[in-house]
């Protein structure tokens, strides 16, 4: 919510810059807040997409055949050498998967052991 604060502050704020004939005395300020605004964007597109999760239905992970719940306990995504979340994670990453998360306990054809 701070983030969409600070986005209208700054509209407000160029609306008045370019209203007034001031625009070179206020190019570091306006350097500042463009740093601050790109920061916070950047920062919330990293949490955005940490969160995603990969879906059964998801085209990829049909043609993978990815199931969230592994059928064989001892191949999971937890033990796959794709797989790039934490030790004990509920979720985490695959290199199959780019941005998405997989589940710990699930499974593709793609599984290969760690």
């Amino acid at each position: 919510m701070k983030c969409k604060t600070l986005f209208y502050d700054l509209f407000q704020y160029f609306c008045l810059m370019s209203l007034s004939g001031d625009r070179m005395k206020n190019s570091r300020r306006q350097f500042m807040i463009l740093s601050a605004a790109g920061a916070c964007t950047l920062a919330l597109n990293g949490k955005v997409q940490a969160q995603a999760m990969v879906s059964e239905s998801d085209p990829q992970a049909k043609a993978l055949k990815y199931v969230a719940v592994t059928p064989d306990a001892s191949k999971n995504c937890a033990n796959c050498a794709l797989y790039q979340g934490k030790a004990g994670a509920a979720a985490g990453g695959c290199s199959l998967f780019g941005a998405k998360q997989v589940a710990a306990n699930g499974w593709c054809s793609a599984w290969a052991k760690k």
